[in-house]
């Protein structure tokens, strides 16, 4: 039997739950239901999975919403809210989520550098 060190899991280059972050960004009413190149049902039973296991796995969330206090927008799906009832979230008037200062600063102050980043609607330049 040969003994291998064991990583440091802060350190590793995998990601693991001392070394990354959890990143949801617009999973409100709008934004799901104009989603037409998967069901629905699994694009939320999905996100609503992958928000659990990052609570479970303690890694720091950040929760962004866009235009909740406006009332241009509504709060997340029940299933968001319900999944991160204990965690902040960032509402912003920009539609670029980095735009936000809120939002910068609280992925900021994680001190990660590996973010697992989940959204809707994504653009390209």
């Amino acid at each position: 039997m040969t003994s291998e060190a064991i990583r440091d899991p802060a350190k590793d280059h995998l990601l693991t739950p001392q070394n990354s972050a959890f990143i949801i960004i617009d999973y409100q009413p709008v934004q799901v239901n104009s989603i037409a190149s998967m069901d629905r049902q699994i694009l939320v039973n999905n996100i609503t999975g992958a928000a659990k296991a990052a609570v479970v796995y303690g890694l720091p969330i950040i929760h962004s919403t866009v235009n909740v206090k406006t009332g241009l927008n509504k709060p997340p799906i029940p299933t968001i809210r319900k999944a991160l009832e204990k965690y902040p979230t960032y509402d912003r008037t920009t539609i670029n989520s980095w735009e936000d200062v809120e939002f910068r600063k609280a992925v900021e102050a994680t001190g990660r550098k590996k973010l697992i980043m989940t959204a809707l609607w994504t653009r390209l330049v």
